[in-house]
This record gives C-alpha cells, sequence and structure tokens, in this order.
C-alpha cells in the first residue's frame, strides 16, 4: 500500500478520473462528443507550456513569465506575417528562436546572476507583456493567414493535429527525463544543488537550459494560440502561468524540486481543463473559477507535501484489515 501511494502516477491519476467522474455525473453535455473533441484542443497548449514549466521546477526554480511571453510572440507572429510579408515556416522559426531569447534571459539571469527565479520571472511576466503592447498601439493583429488555423483544427486520420503535438513533445520529453544524462543532472540539481556541484555537475547550466526549455515550449504554444484564433494579442496568455505550474504541482512535480514525472503533468493539465470545462458548463463566474483552481493548486502541494504520512495511515488502516499470513507483503 505504501508503495502505491508513493508512486507519482498513481496520485495524478486516481485525481483525474475523480474529477471526470463528478463532472460526468454534474452535467450530461460533459460526455458530448464534441465537448470531449473541444478539450482536447484546450489541454494542448497547457500541456505543451506546462513542459517547460514542469522541467524548471524540477530544477528547483519557478516560471512565471510563460503567459506574458505567449503574449509577447503571437504579436511578433502576427505582425511578422501580415505586415513583414514573411513567409509562414520562417515565422515559426523566428518565434521559436524568440522563444529560446526570453528563456535564455530568464535563464542568464536565475543561473548565473543568482537572482531567484521567483523575482526574476516575476519581472518578466510584466516585462513581455509591456513590450507585446508597444507592438500595433496594443492593438490585435486579427486575420494572419488563411494556412494558419489548419495547423490548429486541422486532423490527420480523423485525430485532431494538437493531440500529435502533445504526444510528440511529451514522449521527447519523457526519453530526455528517464533515459539522458542531462535529464539526470536536471533531477540531481533540483534535488541537492551542492550535492550536484561537488560531483561535478554544471548548476548553472542545468538551470539556464531549463529556462532555454522553458521558453521553446511557449514559443510553441504561441505558435498554436495564434493558429486557434488566427490572431495575436498582448492580451493572450492572461493565467497560462498558473495553469501550467498547477498542471506540474497536480501531476506530482514538488516544489522544492529533484522529484516528479514528466509525463504526470500532461494528466495535470488535464484535470484543469476539465475542470475548467465543468465550471463553464455550469456557468460559473470567472471570479469564483479562479479561487477553485488556486484551492486545486493548494490540495495538490498538500498532498505532496504529506504523500509519506498518507501512506503510512492508509498501510496503518489496511494492515488490521489482512491476514496473517500476508503482513509481510503488505509492508513490502
Amino acid at each position: 500500500m505504501k508503495r502505491l501511494v508513493s508512486n507519482q502516477i498513481v496520485g495524478p491519476l486516481a485525481a483525474l478520473l475523480l474529477v471526470a467522474v463528478v463532472v460526468a455525473l454534474t452535467t450530461n453535455r460533459f460526455l458530448d462528443v464534441g465537448n470531449l473533441s473541444n478539450l482536447i484542443l484546450q489541454v494542448s497548449i497547457v500541456a505543451i507550456v506546462a513542459i517547460g514549466s514542469t522541467i524548471v521546477i524540477f530544477t528547483g526554480g519557478i516560471d512565471l513569465s510563460p503567459g506574458s511571453a505567449i503574449a509577447l510572440m503571437t504579436m511578433v507572429f502576427a505582425m511578422a506575417i501580415k505586415f513583414g510579408d514573411v513567409p509562414l515556416p520562417f515565422a515559426i522559426l523566428l518565434v521559436l528562436l524568440i522563444g529560446v531569447l526570453l528563456g535564455a534571459v530568464n535563464g542568464v539571469l536565475t543561473a548565473y546572476l543568482r537572482i531567484p527565479s521567483f523575482i526574476t520571472t516575476l519581472a518578466a511576466l510584466s516585462a513581455f507583456r509591456g513590450i507585446a503592447f508597444m507592438f500595433n498601439n496594443g492593438s490585435p493583429v486579427f486575420s494572419v493567414h488563411p494556412k494558419l488555423e489548419p495547423i490548429f483544427y486541422g486532423s490527420l486520420l480523423g485525430v485532431p493535429l494538437p493531440l500529435f503535438y502533445v504526444v510528440g513533445l511529451y514522449a521527447l520529453a519523457f526519453f530526455v527525463m528517464r533515459y539522458t544524462a542531462f535529464g539526470r543532472t536536471i533531477y540531481a540539481v533540483g534535488g541537492n544543488p551542492q550535492a550536484a556541484a561537488l560531483s561535478g555537475l554544471n548548476v548553472a547550466r542545468t538551470r539556464f537550459l531549463a529556462f532555454v526549455i522553458a521558453g521553446a515550449m511557449a514559443a510553441v504554444g504561441a505558435v498554436l494560440m495564434t493558429a486557434r484564433l488566427n490572431s495575436g494579442s498582448p492580451n493572450y496568455g492572461v493565467g497560462m502561468e498558473l495553469s501550467a505550474i498547477a498542471a506540474a504541482v497536480i501531476g506530482g512535480a514538488s516544489l522544492a524540486g529533484g522529484r516528479g514525472q514528466i509525463v504526470s503533468t500532461v494528466i495535470g493539465a488535464l484535470t484543469i481543463v476539465i475542470v475548467q470545462n465543468a465550471l463553464n458548463l455550469n456557468a460559473v463566474p470567472t471570479s469564483a473559477q479562479n479561487v477553485i483552481i488556486g484551492a486545486i493548486i493548494v490540495t495538490a502541494v498538500g498532498v505532496d507535501m504529506w504523500r509519506g504520512e498518507i501512506g503510512r495511515a492508509l498501510a496503518f488502516i489496511v494492515g488490521p484489515l489482512t491476514l496473517p499470513g500476508q503482513k509481510g507483503k503488505v509492508d513490502q
């Protein structure tokens, strides 16, 4: 029982199933095919951005800037195509490079200048959105490109394209975190940076690269958001950083760093989107939605902090119900 509870994917998966069952019982529109298809589209951007946020959290940092970075990059993307006549493939490459650059700025300030990531990315949250409002006099750019929407709304063999993006990027992230030296270094730096440094690992470079990856994932999110709405706006991405962090935390990533599974983040993202979808279906005001999402984050962090105590409590409860000859197996 203790081993089952300590499994990092069991808690997020159980929370997802519980939320899905409750929502399905409270509204008959949840299981509608159109609504489920919409959920896949909604979760794609949050899940992809959350990859970068999760990796930063694994290193013991935090990234509050993805939402504002997305707003900035949607404006650059839209204006480059519509007013600069930049071909669509080159515009996408430009946005990806800008995302890497924005992540590098956060990485340099945090890793090499040793400014706490909370302060660095909080400043970036304000600065990036402020820069976004400097483009086009702060006005949105509409009808960017006729071939842009199929990037988000297109399908392959009847499956929405965003699902392929999510599966592909999470498969790559899982491989890197599980089977490469860089992935193991991220966990080591987040778990104990002093011990990692004494072991010869480059702590500053690892943290820098984590923020670069976060910037790249925000750039992918910006491309998808621009494709979804066929527009760019300095108001896009509001609250995206909260959703991404919530997805990571609900997925079991420890805010202390060094623990978690990248695949569980997509479960957390899906949980967040299902909750938001249920609240929208029941016409819950936005203000109340923010309170509920905040409560979910606090609960998820509490479960993470008390994981060991919960496991021991469940083992104690189940123990007396076990046959005498099975006690050893339960303890194992």
